[in-house]
């Protein structure tokens, strides 16, 4: 939905898509979705991708310097902006904020302050549709891994539990939507539990076998 926003801004011209993949597991760094599946959903947004390639439990100190660099030859193209997907969470901005500055770069935060149940409505009604890859089992109960987010799934929600999933409750893999020039076809497959979260992982399918 920030992507939306941005791309609906005429302010801005988005040039790449930008994310951390795991090195060793070919995957979407905590959300655990493969990359198989991340390069399907660049595709059919229809933008370039900057990998981040970064080492399992990596070190804050790596993370940063990879990131560092990602974003310098991003600058060194034009860019001087990058948008986050961050709603609430004010450490969390002044994080992003201050390590683009070090590079004259700025942060955009599309969805900031947004009222999460509104935006969680709005998800539903403008037809994208979404998997939850990754719970907290110490904030939500792993039987929400590998739901679809319709609207049965945002009112079984307990209370506390953020509707966009804002304090780290569930992760989501996105495969359709009104910025998607074709869904993503894929299906829920096999839960496991790892490092203290529940992943479902996501498998990608043909178009006449894919459900979620």
């Amino acid at each position: 939905m920030a992507l939306q926003a941005v791309l609906g801004n005429p302010e801005y011209t988005l040039v790449a898509l930008l994310t951390t993949v795991t090195e060793g597991f070919e995957r979407i760094s905590m959300h655990g979705v493969r990359r198989e599946l991340l390069l399907a959903q660049v595709e059919a947004i229809g933008l370039p991708l900057e990998e981040v390639r970064i080492p399992p439990k990596c070190p804050n100190a790596i993370y940063e310097t990879r990131m560092g660099e990602a974003t310098l030859r991003l600058r060194e193209r034009g860019v001087r902006h990058v948008a986050f997907g961050d709603i609430f969470l004010r450490d969390l901005r002044a994080y992003r904020e201050e390590n683009l500055a070090r590079l004259n770069m700025e942060a955009l935060f599309p969805l900031w302050d947004i009222d999460t149940r509104e935006l969680a409505a709005r998800f539903v009604r403008e037809g994208f549709r979404a998997v939850t890859v990754c719970v907290d089992p110490k904030k939500l109960d792993r039987s929400f891994a590998g739901r679809e987010l319709e609207t049965a799934f945002f009112r079984d929600l307990p209370a506390g539990v953020d509707p966009c999933g804002e304090n780290g409750e569930f992760h989501t893999f996105v495969f359709d939507g009104p910025i998607f020039r074709s869904a993503i076809c894929c299906r829920a497959g096999e839960i496991v539990e790892r490092d203290g979260f529940v992943f479902c992982d996501v498998l990608p399918v043909g178009k006449r076998d894919a459900h979620v």
